[in-house]
């Protein structure tokens, strides 16, 4: 399968890319590199794969040295002209979009920078997928599309009408637009509701790296909500193992689904939501206490206020996942938490 992976310098990109090289797939990547965060982070995660930062252009295609199976191009998805150009030299079977501007607090300060990456760059990628006949699409939805609603565990069937950030609203807007492709076209579409993926390689502005980063030099963190938070984290390899699934099983149209009794999560055209999550949320303290236990030094604790946008609680049901596609997770949050330390001590070459 020729498939093309988008925001392949970012964290769960990057580790998808790398999983389906090893197993044999002509992967194509595809990222941007904005300054969102230390671009150096990008480029090392990019140099696992066989591409050299040194060697990156806009829109030129780059050869891995480590894989033949395996080629990058720097290049926004809101340049609609040279995208189209890529689709078209390239014939992909499949393509799997996972490049967003992320962060809910973000979009507070930066709301234009979701507007063009997540809805327009979006857009461009159902266009060419319309375009060049390819009936397998996959895409990054988040959990934050739950937004106000406090019905737990959160379900696919669940209102995601009341998105509290913009950045929520754009993965909403993502899920209805794809839709309305996988009716019209036939396009073989499946979203994935993700549940604060963590593990090595991370984002520096996830609550994992700063947290240890502070452990580290021994400085306070903010807990916030005064402490009262929980999150479903669900760890790297369960993330990668669950959208390989959907990579290897595009939807199908519900034959039982009726539009006198609608189910937002499928379709009568091939369409299909699911979470993908752990399925067993974490107190945030909890989740701190994991990461004392494995750096070996108490943290300081400033309780502080909730903050806007965000939410105090997140718990995905992947019953339909497990049913549908055998979807499991399997890592437990310490095992997880120790393994992004690891890795982080190993990154920066700390001694401790």
């Amino acid at each position: 399968m020729k498939i093309l992976v988008t925001g392949t310098a970012g964290f769960i990109a990057s580790h998808l890319a790398n999983k389906l090289i090893k197993d044999g797939y002509d992967v194509y990547g595809l990222d941007s590199i904005n300054e969102y965060y230390d671009i150096q982070l990008k480029y090392d995660r990019l140099k696992l794969a066989g591409i050299d930062a040194a060697n990156l252009s806009y829109n030129k295609i780059t050869q891995s040295t480590l894989h033949q199976n395996y080629k990058f191009i720097k290049l926004d998805l809101e340049d609609k002209d040279n995208l189209s150009n890529f689709f078209q030299e390239f014939r992909f079977d499949a393509v799997c979009n996972l490049a967003a501007q992320a962060g809910v607090r973000y979009s507070i300060e930066s709301p234009d920078s979701y507007i063009q990456s997540n809805i327009v760059g979006f857009f461009n990628i159902l266009e060419e997928c319309r375009n060049h006949d390819i009936s397998n699409l996959s895409f990054a939805s988040s959990s934050s599309v739950y937004g106000l609603n406090e019905s737990y565990p959160f379900k696919t069937s669940s209102s995601t009408d009341h998105p509290m950030s913009l950045y929520a609203a754009s993965k909403k807007s993502n899920e209805v637009m794809a839709h309305s492709y996988a009716s019209l076209y036939k396009i073989k579409t499946t979203g994935l509701r993700f549940f604060t993926v963590y593990g090595p390689w991370g984002r520096p502005d996830m609550a994992l790296f700063l947290f240890t980063k502070a452990a580290i030099e021994n400085k306070p963190i903010d807990v916030f909500n005064h402490g009262d938070m929980a999150r479903d984290f669900t760890y790297i390899d369960d993330i990668i193992n669950g959208i390989k699934l959907v990579i290897d099983n595009p939807a199908q149209p519900n034959i039982d689904w009726s539009g006198s009794s609608p189910i937002s999560s499928s379709s009568s055209a091939p369409y299909k939501i699911y979470n993908i999550g752990n399925n067993n949320p974490v107190k945030l303290t909890d989740f701190i206490d994991c990461i004392e236990k494995k750096v070996g030094k108490k943290i300081q604790r400033n309780y502080v206020d909730i903050q806007l946008g965000d939410v105090p609680s997140t718990f995905a049901s992947i019953d339909d996942f497990h049913k549908d596609l055998g979807y499991e997770s399997s890592y437990d949050i310490q095992r997880g938490v120790n393994n992004f330390i690891e890795w982080y001590i190993d990154y920066f070459k700390i001694k401790i």
